[in-house]
């Protein structure tokens, strides 16, 4: 049940994004081809009659596309992509990873509506912590760390784990906090430089608050849980980039679904209620994950698209479909030996 739980939640994310093309498509009027959930042989397929549009379903589970007439070559007739203005043709392509972000809301609102939210409230303070010593009392809810926005506890968990220096602990830190509707603020000497809101302030939180009836929360804190899992993703690439991250840290699907199987048998035996909101927040965290990837100025991936698109509307001319074409091409290549690198680094930590 575990392997099919990771198949629903890649196959979810991966339709919803398809889904973001497709109907940014044929808003703009371009003929969809096939619409399609998997990858390979089809099992089976419909062509729908008032579109034109093949929906099929493939033997492989993983992945999707939404083909367009005249996507990746200059076909320039009615319907066909190419024909369409730029900006149109940016939002078609920036629209599958917009709907991730979509989609991870939507799911953030069912786990905030039923479970509550990860607000950054003090929920206990040790005796000498340098919050306690700046006056901040149990109840109080933290709004800024050292310059940066603070919207749920998670927050502070990562501005200690990305954003802390060695130097943070030899300077005072600007805080600010609500007291009983109150605004206060103090800059404080942290206890150590590295470790967890515990060590580092002192504090103790993560505890999840009612939202129950209240809409306007529900949808407030569903935006700060898309914000943080969107700037976790870009910490995370900015330490890859800085060499801070090994390999045994990162995970390609093969790794991911061990995750999720492993989140699925722990908390299946705390009811089937504990173990569908896990599962929607390990999909937020995907999807918001997928999002930001495909936005990557990467050929062969959305946001490498949109950029040749910009340099189109810059020179007022496309490259040329074989420029662009090695371009993918190389891009694409690229891609493939990164996910082999990966596979085999996540068949290694399983054996």
């Amino acid at each position: 049940m575990s392997i099919i739980a990771a198949v629903i939640i890649f196959s979810v994310i991966v339709l919803f994004h398809e889904f973001g093309h497709y109907l940014a498509a044929r808003t703009f009027g371009v003929e969809v081809l096939e619409f399609s959930l998997g990858m390979g042989p089809r099992l089976f397929s419909r062509v729908s009659l008032r579109s034109g549009t093949r929906w099929s379903v493939k033997i492989l589970p993983f992945g999707g596309s939404c083909l367009m007439k005249g996507e990746d070559d200059d076909d320039l007739s009615e319907g066909a992509f190419g024909t369409k203005k730029i900006w149109q043709r940016i939002l078609i392509v920036a629209a599958g990873p917009f709907f991730n972000f979509v989609l991870a809301f939507l799911f953030a609102s069912i786990i905030i509506g039923t479970a509550g939210y990860d607000a950054p409230v003090a929920e206990s303070l040790t005796q000498d912590s340098p919050l306690a010593l700046a006056g901040m009392m149990t109840g109080d809810e933290i709004t800024s760390i050292d310059g940066k926005k603070i919207t749920i506890y998670r927050d502070i968990v990562n501005y200690v784990s990305f954003d802390l220096g060695n130097e943070s602990a030899h300077r005072p830190v600007p805080v600010e906090w609500i007291h009983d509707g109150q605004k206060k603020s103090a800059d404080i000497l942290l206890k150590t430089s590295s470790g967890s809101p515990v060590s580092v302030f002192g504090l103790y939180g993560g505890g999840r608050f009612s939202a129950h009836g209240n809409l306007a929360l529900i949808l407030r804190y569903s935006l700060y849980e898309v914000r943080y899992w969107i700037r976790t993703t870009l910490l995370s690439l900015a330490m890859i980039g800085k060499g801070r991250v090994s390999l045994d840290d990162v995970s390609g699907p093969v790794g991911i679904v061990g995750v999720i199987s492993d989140t699925y048998r722990e908390t299946k035996k705390e009811g089937a209620f504990m173990l569908f909101l896990n599962m929607l927040n390990m999909a937020i965290l995907l999807s918001a994950n997928l999002g930001v990837m495909n936005l990557i100025p990467f050929p062969a991936l959305d946001g490498g698209r949109i950029v040749l698109l910009v340099i189109e509307g810059i020179r007022k001319k496309k490259l040329g479909e074989k420029i662009e074409a090695s371009i993918n091409l190389a891009g694409f290549a690229i891609l493939m030996g990164l996910m082999v690198v990966v596979l085999f680094n996540d068949l290694r930590k399983l054996m």
